[in-house]
């Protein structure tokens, strides 16, 4: 019962009021809809660039408007925000929040370490009883085969690597949206100043420029989101207001009855009459929903009812006027021909030309900044589910959840950015290159949502199938468009992801097989209880924590460490960080303590817990948190001799110990006070040290004494190299690919802030 309301509590953490909820609503425009606000600006420029030109008569112009609309509707409204934006693990989005949903409910999951008590986790209970289960064959024919959880993670590194390359595109696109790039953020605004530039030497003239842009934005990261952009709401609310005002303008004096051009009926005539060239040109109606990705993505900083509400009532209506105002501008402009005058500001009134570009280039930064935040969040997210190389992770607010800054990444999407808008100078390339990506992850979506139905909200199979023939079907016609122009600039991000996947993988690869050497060659619990004065083993005072992998045994570094210095700590504890594929570990059920041996030999296994979008700790405070639990689960759990040696070697024996009083308080106070245990809100009383027994006294004082002795950090210093006989592949990929990642990248004793002066490295070699 006590599990059951704790997993209520936390299920209903992200529950807000209506006023939060507004307030959240409106602070999600700057965040979320940066992107998806501008797109007017390149859609039906991007459209008309070379594929297609419209003639005297408004077909071209309403079959266009036609596909926006439908697009718009279906895509964002109807698919993200009434179905995918369900599909959340327990408030947050993304498609790792899709595949860690997948993967508790289904035994598919690659990451190692895996242990009933994990399910302790009240993020991880089933909220339907397997009875209700529709699909459960389609449950038991997944888990099965082997190679279908591999070919599951690759579609989610796929899709992962896709936003990352979005994140580089979106940037460099922004600033030089008229000359370089077409999905421009902060570039089409600059594409204001398209009418009033010579045709022959604009794009090089705008590319210093752009990259100036650019390199100013990667440079105000380190400020974080909450210093950055505390005007992006506001600014996102007057452009689209902006929009909607002209909008309704053009409609009003150019062609009342644009609103026709809503009808499907236009589709198809636009379709027949354009025929090839028709399809190909679908890449840059693509473009009218780049962002809308980013409302999941982005749900764990918000809410469901939030970022619903900012959709229906603000943005998507914004938009709807948006594109019906330049397409009735377009109906009464039939001799603009080229793609250079068909641009969104040729629909403005030469009034308020320079108003709007104002307001174009601050909404453009707004939506760069939007994918930037998006990138180092995902990043954060692979790290932490073992899936990218160690970096340095900064949280820039103590408040807000989720703020982060990743100087590494940052530099080098800045590089890549700089590249990017240099390179590509043809707006059509750029928009090519754009679609692809975002349409890619579209894709893996749906896909991965299908399976959600199926294995989480346990709906009929024939209803996923049919949720995922129908906007798959929409996707994959917007993804053959973009994929045809492979070699008009679709290649960029194909390149980017491939790179990417290949470093994702090579070090997921690597980081299974180091575990299953550990596994293989971790030393027995009698090894450990033989050691002692007759083998000339010395307990020195402290307390040694020795980091390692497993979850049961005693890792094959430590046996060297005392091989080759033949002494350790009074206070051993082994200590095991491990990440679950659930968005956030309650910190009441963060530690498993558990005893190694009789109490007598002073040994303990702790496994800390985090979830992909934890904070994890600075080593002090993680310390004396550890050392705290380690006072609580003595107090609570003397145990015998006996069933201690079983229990620890079985991986079992371990207590969730939840928080409690600070342990030098509770040992100083001496008093009769109350604490709760286990994160179940169970009291128990007994910090009167005359009603404690001798042997937890004595054991308390024991800690107290070791941890005022100072605490020694051993962790393994790892080289890895590919065993004899090895294919080609897996040589190239350990020897090279994996070695070269983690000489370059920071090594877990950077990550996890261990004081240099308190490490203690011990030597190991991989075989794998």
């Amino acid at each position: 019962m006590m599990d059951l309301e704790l997993g209520k509590s936390f299920k209903t953490r992200k529950k807000h009021s209506w006023k939060s909820t507004l307030i959240l609503a409106y602070q999600s425009l700057g965040i979320v809809y940066g992107d998806l606000s501008i797109s007017p600006l390149y859609v039906f420029k991007s459209t008309f660039a070379e594929d297609i030109t419209h003639s005297e008569t408004n077909e071209e112009i309403f079959g266009v408007l036609s596909f926006v609309f439908w697009t718009l509707t279906l895509v964002p409204l109807v698919k993200y925000v009434f179905i995918v934006l369900r599909a959340d693990d327990n408030g947050e989005g993304g498609t790792f929040a899709l595949y860690s949903s997948i993967c508790r409910h289904a035994n598919v999951c690659l990451l190692p370490n895996r242990q009933v008590a994990d399910e302790e986790v009240s993020t991880y209970k089933l909220e339907v009883p397997p009875e209700k289960n529709n699909g459960s064959w389609v449950k038991i024919w997944l888990e099965k085969r082997k190679n279908l959880h591999t070919a599951l993670l690759v579609v989610v590194m796929l899709g992962t690597c896709m936003v990352i390359g979005d994140g580089v595109l979106t940037p460099a696109i922004s600033d030089l949206l008229l000359f370089v790039c077409i999905h421009s953020l902060v570039f089409s605004a600059v594409s204001g100043l398209e009418l009033s530039m010579s045709k022959g030497h604009h794009e090089y003239a705008v590319v210093p420029i752009t990259c100036f842009i650019i390199i100013c934005l990667f440079a105000l990261q380190h400020f974080g989101t909450h210093r950055v952009g505390f005007l992006f709401a506001p600014v996102v609310l007057v452009w689209l207001l902006c929009i909607s005002a002209l909008g309704i303008y053009n409609i009003v004096h150019w062609n009342p009855h644009v609103y026709q051009a809503l009808s499907p009926y236009y589709m198809l005539r636009f379709l027949k009459k354009t025929k090839k060239g028709g399809w190909m040109s679908l890449g840059g109606i693509l473009l009218c929903i780049t962002g809308s990705e980013a409302m999941f993505a982005d749900l764990g900083h918000f809410s469901y009812a939030a970022i619903q509400i900012a959709f229906t009532t603000v943005v998507y209506p914004a938009l709807i006027l948006a594109y019906m105002g330049q397409a009735a501008y377009l109906s009464r402009h039939h001799r603009i021909y080229t793609s250079y005058q068909i641009g969104f500001y040729a629909s403005v009134p030469e009034s308020v030309r320079w108003a709007v570009l104002i307001a174009a280039i601050l909404a453009s930064v707004v939506g760069s900044q939007a994918i930037i935040s998006g990138t180092f969040s995902i990043i954060n997210q692979s790290q932490s589910l073992g899936c990218f190389p160690r970096v340095k992770v900064v949280h820039t607010s103590d408040k807000i959840h989720g703020q982060i800054y990743i100087p590494e990444i940052n530099w080098m999407l800045m590089i890549l950015c700089v590249a990017v808008a240099v390179g590509f100078r043809n707006t059509k390339h750029m928009g090519n290159a754009s679609g692809l990506a975002v349409i890619t992850v579209m894709l893996v979506t749906t896909s991965l949502t299908s399976l959600v139905m199926i294995l989480c909200w346990h709906k009929p199979p024939l209803l996923a199938l049919a949720f995922f023939l129908f906007f798959g079907s929409i996707e994959a016609l917007y993804f053959s468009a973009s994929l045809i122009k492979f070699l008009e600039g679709a290649w960029l991000p194909i390149l980017l992801a491939l790179f990417l996947m290949a470093v994702m993988y090579v070090w997921h690869y690597a980081t299974i097989k180091k575990h299953e050497y550990d596994l293989h060659n971790k030393v027995s619990l009698d090894w450990l209880l033989t050691l002692g004065d007759k083998l000339g083993i010395v307990r020195v005072p402290g307390i040694g924590l020795v980091y390692t992998g497993l979850i049961t045994g005693i890792p094959a570094n430590f046996s060297r460490f005392v091989t080759n210095l033949p002494a350790f700590h009074r206070i051993l504890v082994f200590v095991c960080i491990k990440s679950v594929p659930v968005p956030q570990v309650p910190p009441a059920e963060r530690f498993l303590v558990g005893r190694i041996g009789p109490p007598s030999h002073r040994s303990y296994r702790c496994i800390a817990r985090y979830g992909y979008r934890d904070v994890h700790q600075d080593m002090d405070s993680f310390e004396s948190e550890l050392i705290a639990r380690l006072a609580d689960f003595i107090k609570l759990d003397p145990s015998s001799d006996a069933g201690d040696r079983a229990s620890s070697e079985s991986g079992g024996g371990l207590t969730v110990i939840g928080n409690h009083r600070n342990f030098e308080s509770e040992v100083s106070m001496g008093g009769g006070s109350e604490w709760e245990v286990g994160g179940y809100g169970k009291r128990v009383r007994g910090c009167n040290w005359g009603e404690v027994e001798e042997k937890v006294r004595e054991e308390l004082e024991e800690l107290r004494a070791a941890q005022a002795a100072g605490t020694a950090f051993i962790m393994g210093h790892s080289h890895v190299r590919a065993k004899a006989g090895s294919s080609l592949w897996r040589k190239a990929a350990i020897d090279l690919g994996y070695n070269f990642l983690r000489r370059n990248c920071r090594g877990p004793e950077v990550v996890l802030r261990v004081p240099p002066a308190s490490l203690l490295q011990v030597g190991m070699v991989y075989v794998l």
